[in-house]
């Protein structure tokens, strides 16, 4: 018998669907995803728009599967590729600062994931150029550091994304430092 996957304190994940769009962003990674991701997964890929939702399983499936055939670094780029597929257009258009793109990054995943207690983020610590976000869903944290760099760069804010803590190494939750030597009105202040 397999053992169920650990998941993060407080995450419960009743009906927990993500957008199409956040699984079909693993097509700009992955240059042959039959022979990558498998017959069956790459099958059932080809059944998703990017406007459907589906079960978080599949996207989670996917991660599993593109860390072990590919590793962090492509879960890191699948995360970038993500956040410009599903976000990109939006943030570009409400977020002027670091601080705001931090500060809404809950928002931000609410818009991808939809469900009952699905987990979430918050941020502990905003200061001059560097920040705390604490998360507590079930995405692998690579693909997180790439979504939250893509973010950065949409509003000017080269940073570095760098994990204190991962519920998949036995912690209650996953803990990303994010710093920057941009400390001007790009990065913002704290509210």
């Amino acid at each position: 018998m397999t053992p169920k996957p650990r998941k993060p304190k407080g995450y419960v994940g009743s009906g927990h669907e993500t957008i199409g769009s956040d699984i079909l962003a693993v097509f700009g990674v992955v240059s042959m995803p039959k022979q990558t991701l498998g017959e069956s997964l790459h099958r059932r890929l080809q059944a998703v728009t990017a406007e459907g939702w589906y079960p978080i399983e599949l996207l989670l499936e996917l991660m599993d599967t593109l860390d072990a055939k590919l590793g962090q670094n492509a879960l890191r780029q699948m995360g970038r590729k993500l956040f410009q597929a599903s976000h990109a257009a939006h943030v570009k258009a409400v977020a002027k600062s670091a601080a705001d793109i931090l500060y809404g990054f809950d928002d931000l995943y609410a818009r991808a994931n939809r469900g009952n207690e699905i987990g979430g983020w918050t941020m502990p610590v905003f200061g001059r150029g560097i920040a705390r976000l604490d998360k507590n869903t079930p995405h692998h944290c690579a693909l997180e550091e790439g979504i939250i760099a893509e973010a950065l760069n949409c509003v000017g804010v080269p940073a570095s994304v760098s994990q204190e803590a991962c519920f998949r190494k036995g912690a209650d939750s996953c803990v990303f430092v994010v710093s920057s030597f941009v400390t001007d009105e790009r990065w913002g202040t704290a509210r």
